[in-house]
């Protein structure tokens, strides 16, 4: 039968770090002297004692403010006396006491105590906690080897409730705080949810930390394992012959190079990275280094190269297959295989096709590739800024890489491949270095032989590469670059070249994409140009076929959900697919307006009109330009306004003028800059035309450089700029008479549906362009 607390007064020890529950023996070493007196107080009469813990165990003579106020009346069961006076003890709690009174004036601490009953009825709610306490202890005991294993046993002669708390909460290991707060609390029930809570949190840390402690130990022993094996390596490696820290690495190397035809100087510079390795512990930094760069130069094609193709009517096919019209560029890929069936080893030419974004430049490269049956690569350069991209990075640096160029060939498997760069005109340069100046080594035929990479350290011969290039424009492209380079123009295609294209590729491929069948989409030929005219405006075919494929899906779409098998696209309804039209003619190109010029441009997106504009106000000669204008445009205005000062007479316009009138010249579309000599005979005929009163005829374009004398100097891009006229509708072009020979370039098509009036002098113009 369970003993009971009586006294209401006792002696007291306080407690460090320790908390008892009833029921449970618990040792003592007892060494403060008011304790030791405490003891000695009980066991002169019933060896009855109250025992409480501390809040700070630090504290050496506690005060009521530093103890806990619920403690246990324990019996002194077992004593025994050390030789430095202090005691070791055993005591049984007997019941769970509420201090009200403490008292430290004499020799032994004292306490006025009122005992505290368990609080619990039996129920099937208390027999389900009691089970789950002790499944959770049980799985406690296991993950924490601290906890003795007669506690868990002790657990299965347990009868009461009362006693299952005490047992396992003297066995917990957690602070004093926790148990504290199950010590104090009156009600079984909540003791035993609390145990619980208390339980389930340290299981999942003890769990954790078991994974942690396996990991850890894992690691330990893979890395002894390994250090075992590389060891037993070295023994069996010295018996074959082959020592050295890193002959497994160079097994695996000189696997690679099985059967190979290396250059000499590659095998030295291998045997000679070999011999660093061996003396390199194969857990260093360097030897990682070595590793790397011998994998690069065993994989390198130094040796791997392609046979070209060199049939020219099969050549000629797959170009056609591929690409529509472009003429000139098939004829200079024939020339180039022809060339190649006569003379092997003659070295490739550096070809740079510059056009508009969209003309098909990238994938000529593709087609060029697959008619001489060579490998592709095709590299970016746009944006580039940092040398090393293109001529790689030094080996001194961690997470060194060969440049793109050598990156390319590898990924090429032979040292023959045709080799895209694109976007050469958008490489840029800052503190990094200048990556064009990289590139003049590689794109100079008479140097690429032994073309050097930073990283590599070895020349590579690139002479067998076709290295071809694509450009917006020319401009930014450094002239010593550009000079290395044979530049073919793709201007842009015509209406009808559009059309045939749409027909015989874009349509086709997109209703294949779009899982349709023929029959499912028919699309006229006047929607299609309405698409090029109304929806497009471009010197490309992108937005085109961008237009194709949102149709193909509005078709796929109506096909599922309404069940139509056949969609025909006609003019009328086209913009039930694309909406209203993106591009309107302005309302200057409906009637012929006093001041207002059509001048025409070359952008990166191909030939386009520009319109300038003038007017004349009351004034005293004043010249304003506005629009963003280069200085070499403003030096033109400044050109054509003196030559009409100087001939005003020839020209029919009051001589005075300039003392009446300030002029403002404009060109529209202010954000973008505007440069260039080629708008001044359009600025001339705009200064006429305000100063005579008469109106420039709407559909006359014009373009040509002024000299004071009134000559008009020949331009660029003739073929470019009469394109993006003829797509503006523009049905008469001047041109100076020095550029006849380039409308030899000019389209078939497009030279007979307009008129071309070539000029000597800016009076020519006049005549031309200004309404009388």
């Amino acid at each position: 039968m369970d003993k009971k607390w009586i006294l209401s007064e006792a002696p007291f020890i306080p407690l460090r770090n320790l908390v008892v529950f009833p029921y449970t023996v618990v040792p003592l070493l007892v060494g403060r002297p008011k304790s030791i007196a405490a003891i000695e107080k009980a066991l002169s009469s019933d060896k009855m004692i109250v025992v409480a813990s501390q809040k700070n165990g630090f504290v050496e003579e506690p005060t009521p403010g530093d103890l806990f106020d619920v403690g246990v009346g324990v019996e002194i069961i077992q004593i025994l006396r050390l030789p430095d006076g202090s005691y070791r003890i055993l005591i049984e709690g007997i019941q769970r006491v509420k201090i009200s009174k403490f008292d430290s004036s004499g020799d032994h601490w004292k306490v006025q105590i009122e005992p505290i009953e368990d609080i619990f009825e039996q129920s099937s709610r208390l027999d389900a906690l009691m089970r789950v306490a002790s499944d959770k202890f049980a799985i406690y005991s296991e993950l924490n080897k601290k906890v003795p294993q007669e506690a868990l046993l002790g657990l299965s002669n347990v009868d009461t409730s009362p006693r299952l708390v005490a047992i396992i909460s003297s066995n917990l290991f957690v602070s004093t705080e926790d148990k504290q707060r199950i010590l104090a609390e009156p009600r079984v029930e909540e003791q035993l949810t609390i145990i619980i809570q208390i339980l389930e949190k340290e299981n999942i840390i003890l769990e954790l930390s078991r994974k942690i402690d396996d990991e850890v130990r894992n690691r330990i022993e893979k890395g002894q394992k390994e250090y075992f094996l590389r060891e037993k390596l070295k023994e069996i490696e010295h018996e074959l012959g082959e020592e050295g820290e890193g002959a497994g690495i160079i097994s695996d190397v000189k696997k690679k190079l099985k059967g190979r035809k290396l250059p000499k100087h590659v095998m030295d510079k291998i045997n000679e990275e070999f011999d660093r390795l061996k003396k390199i512990p194969v857990l260093s930094p360097e030897s990682g280094v070595i590793q790397n760069y011998l994998d690069w130069l065993a994989t390198l094609p130094w040796d791997k190269a392609t046979v070209d193709t060199v049939d020219v009517d099969k050549a000629k096919k797959i170009l056609d297959k591929n690409h529509y019209d472009l003429k000139d560029i098939k004829e200079r890929i024939l020339e180039l295989i022809a060339v190649k069936k006569l003379k092997s080893d003659i070295k490739g030419p550096i070809i740079c096709f510059v056009g508009p974004p969209g003309v098909g430049k990238t994938s000529l490269g593709k087609a060029i590739a697959e008619t001489l049956g060579r490998k592709f690569v095709h590299v970016s350069l746009g944006g580039i800024r940092d040398e090393a991209e293109i001529r790689g990075h030094r080996r001194t640096y961690v997470g060194a890489l060969p440049g793109r160029i050598i990156q390319g060939i590898k990924q090429a498997g032979v040292r023959n491949p045709v080799f895209l760069l694109d976007e050469i005109d958008k490489v840029g340069a800052d503190f990094r270095g200048d990556p064009t100046a990289a590139l003049l080594e590689a794109l100079d035929p008479e140097q690429n032989n032994s073309f050097s990479d930073h990283y590599i350290e070895l020349p590579f011969d690139l002479s067998g590469v076709l290295f071809i290039t694509t450009a917006n424009i020319t401009d930014t492209i450094p002239p010593a670059l550009l000079d290395r380079m044979e530049s073919i123009s793709l201007p842009g295609y015509i209406d009808e070249e559009k059309l045939h294209i749409a027909r015989q590729f874009i349509i086709p491929k997109q209703i294949e994409n779009h899982g349709l069948r023929v029959e499912d989409v028919e699309i006229s030929d006047n929607a299609i140009l309405k698409i090029i005219n109304d929806y497009t405006r471009e010197a490309g075919l992108r937005n085109l076929e961008r237009s194709i494929m949102k149709i193909a899906r509005q078709v796929a779409k109506n096909k599922v959900q309404k069940g139509e098998v056949h969609a025909r696209i006609t003019e009328k309804n086209l913009d039930k697919y694309l909406g209203s039209p993106e591009f309107l003619r302005e309302e200057t190109e409906k009637k012929s307006m006093i001041g207002v010029t059509c001048g025409m441009v070359v952008t990166q997106a191909g030939g386009d009109i520009v319109y300038i504009e003038a007017t004349k106000m009351p004034g005293k000669g004043n010249l304003m330009l506005t629009g963003q204008l280069g200085d070499v445009m403003k030096e033109s205005a400044q050109a054509a306004l003196s030559y009409v000062r100087t001939h005003a007479d020839q020209l029919a316009i009051p001589v005075d003028f300039y003392d009446k009138y300030d002029i403002h010249i404009h060109v529209p579309e202010g954000a973008v800059p505007k440069e260039g000599p080629s708008a001044g005979i359009t600025i001339f005929v705009s200064l006429v035309s305000i100063l005579k009163s008469k109106p420039v005829k709407r559909d006359v374009a014009m373009t040509g450089e002024i000299t004071l004398r009134g000559r008009v100097l020949p331009i660029g891009g003739v073929k470019e700029k009469v394109l993006g006229a003829y797509r503006a509708g523009i049905k008469t072009v001047i041109l100076p008479k020095a550029n006849e020979k380039d409308l030899k370039e000019v389209p078939a098509e497009v030279f007979k549906k307009m008129n071309f009036r070539l000029i000597e002098n800016v009076e020519e113009a006049v005549k031309e362009a200004i309404e009388e």
